[in-house]
C-alpha cells in the first residue's frame, strides 16, 4: 500500500512512503500469508496547489500488457492537508494538484502493490516494458494513450521527485507504487517503482 507524498512548494517535490499490510516481501510480487492489522495511510501535502483543471478528468486506466483495467479515483486532501490514496487496493487514483493525463506536464497515477487481501491494481506494474500501451479514459469520452518509456526503481529515502513531478514540455504519464524488499519492522516497502510514459497518437 502507498503511504505519503509529501509535496513541496510548488509541487515540485514529491517523495513517496509505502507500507503494507502484507508479512516479508524480497520481490514486489511476493505476499506473505501473515497479515497484521492495517493502518491507513496517507500521503501528505505540505503545500497544496490548486489545480486548474482544463481537460475533462481521467476516469479509467487500461494497462493492457499487465491485464490493468480500473476505474480511477480522485487523490483528494482533507483539512489537515492529508492526501488520501485510494481506499480500495484494487483501484487506481489520479492525483488532482498535478495536470490531468494528455495535458502537458506529468500526470501521476498511483496505485497499490498489494494489500492484505491479495496483489493489488499496480502489483505487475514492475513488469511493463518500453512500448507497452497505457490508455486513459476521460470524462467527456476521448482517451488518451501512451506509450511506457521506462520504469525505475528507487529507494524511498531517495526518490527522483524531478523524474516523478519535475515540468515537462509534453504530455507525459507517470504510474507509482511500492517495491522492493518489505521492511518487517517498519511495516514498508523500502522502493518505489515509477514507470515513464510518453503521449502517442493512439
Amino acid at each position: 500500500m502507498i503511504g505519503r507524498v509529501a509535496v513541496g512548494a510548488l509541487g515540485a517535490i514529491v517523495v513517496l512512503f509505502c507500507f503494507a499490510v502484507t508479512g516479508e516481501a524480497e520481490h514486489p510480487h511476493a505476499i506473505s500469508p501473515a497479515a497484521v492489522t492495517p493502518t491507513v495511510p496517507t500521503w501528505s501535502v505540505a503545500t497544496t496547489a490548486t489545480a486548474t483543471t482544463v481537460d475533462p478528468r481521467p476516469v479509467r486506466l487500461r494497462i493492457p500488457a499487465i491485464g490493468v483495467d480500473t476505474p480511477l479515483v480522485d487523490i483528494g486532501t482533507d483539512n489537515t492537508g492529508a492526501l488520501i490514496p485510494p481506499v480500495a487496493a484494487d483501484i487506481a487514483g489520479w492525483f488532482t494538484a498535478g495536470p490531468v493525463p494528455g495535458a502537458v506536464g506529468p500526470a501521476l497515477l498511483a496505485g497499490h502493490v498489494d494489500s492484505h487481501a491479495g496483489p493489488g491494481v499496480f502489483f505487475r506494474l514492475v513488469d511493463l516494458r518500453p512500448g507497452d500501451r497505457v490508455e486513459v479514459d476521460r470524462a467527456d469520452g476521448t482517451r488518451v494513450t501512451f506509450a511506457v518509456a521506462a520504469t525505475t526503481r528507487a529507494p524511498k529515502t531517495a526518490f527522483p521527485t524531478d523524474l516523478a513531478y519535475a515540468p515537462v514540455p509534453g504530455p507525459e504519464l507517470r504510474l507509482v507504487t511500492c517495491g522492493g524488499a518489505f521492511d518487517r519492522a517498519a511495516r514498508s516497502y523500502r522502493d518505489n517503482i515509477i514507470v515513464e510514459a510518453y503521449q502517442t497518437l493512439g
